[in-house]
């Protein structure tokens, strides 16, 4: 059995199997998730993204056709003469719906300070205006970090993380876009390196020697993630040694309550990328004892939100 952060036979790093990290590996992009965005609030056409997005042509041009091969698009003509496309999402895609609102429960939380407008969300099933919330599927009650315990799961083993080079920044020159909806969680899931550390600080790992044999990245990135890391207000430095100076590296309020959006996210890497033999991890929900079983749901009624029986609209901050 190879032991954690060795390499594999070919040298290659390794690190724990993860759930996170496949899901990562197909949305963990900045640019990908401003398309999702603009896609999950109706604009389906190559033209409109754009101008949601505020992205070039060429990079939406290719991010268009990774989430295709990947199936969370397909691709549906709306004329032939010359060939045009909607871009529709496939049930893979639906189903980072949860996702998708753990992101913009967050960036309401903690990104709104800027934003002349934030979107009102409305259940239809109980017709009340609502706010998204993540619950535990057996007692009902809102899910924190704290209240969380994780175990090894029967697909547990060793995995090759494919790194991207940079975080993908939106043009500094590109028009401003219509809707700012995921700005702050866009930049901070689409940073692959930065959901890796995340994932190692809250598992428990959280000196600086730890995360590296966990993440398997290098000390130089590893290094400048962290500064980015608390510069945002995710994480804190807490020093534990004096001579030399050594320390470990705690989530603020802002970081824990970045948690949902990483069950959310596992959850769906559970479902399309784990092993035939399951979960490589198993959540347990302290509070009530049994395997967490998470969903989204109505803060007023508490029933999952569902895509169809959610609408949503642009207010300005002083009126929402």
């Amino acid at each position: 059995m190879i032991a954690e952060g060795s390499k594999s036979d070919n040298s290659r790093p390794m690190i724990r199997t993860c759930s996170i990290w496949r899901a990562l590996e197909v949305v963990g992009d900045t640019p990908t998730l401003l398309i999702l965005e603009a896609i999950w609030f109706g604009q389906r056409r190559f033209d409109a993204i754009r101008k949601n997005s505020g992205l070039q042509k060429a990079l939406i041009s290719n991010r268009l056709k990774k989430l295709t091969e990947a199936n969370l698009l397909r691709k549906q003509a709306y004329t032939d003469s010359p060939p045009r496309f909607n871009y529709v999402l496939t049930d893979k895609g639906l189903a980072l719906y949860w996702t998708s609102l753990m992101l913009l429960r967050w960036e309401q939380r903690w990104a709104t300070q800027e934003k002349a407008v934030v979107p009102k969300l409305t259940h239809s099933k109980c017709g009340h205006v609502t706010t998204p919330e993540p619950l535990c599927g057996h007692c009902q009650q809102v899910i924190n970090a704290r209240d969380v315990n994780w175990e090894q799961g029967p697909g547990v083993g060793l995995m090759a993380p494919i790194y991207s080079r940079r975080r993908q920044r939106r043009d500094a020159d590109q028009p401003a876009r219509e809707s700012l909806l995921f700005t702050a969680s866009a930049e901070l899931m689409g940073d692959r390196w930065a959901g890796l550390i995340l994932r190692s600080i809250f598992t428990h790992l959280r000196k600086f020697d730890e995360i590296l044999k966990d993440t398997a990245i290098a000390s130089n990135i590893l290094s400048d993630r962290l500064s980015w890391l608390e510069e945002t207000g995710i994480i804190i430095p807490h020093k534990y040694q004096d001579n030399p100076e050594r320390f470990e590296y705690l989530l603020t309020e802002k970081g824990l309550d970045y948690y949902p959006v990483l069950v959310m996210l596992q959850k769906w890497g559970d479902t399309y990328y784990a092993s035939p033999e399951g979960a490589p991890v198993i959540l347990r929900h302290k509070l009530c004892g049994n395997p967490l079983d998470a969903y989204v749901g109505c803060s007023d009624c508490l029933e999952p939100m569902l895509p169809h029986e959610v609408t949503y609209e642009l207010v300005e901050k002083n009126n929402s």
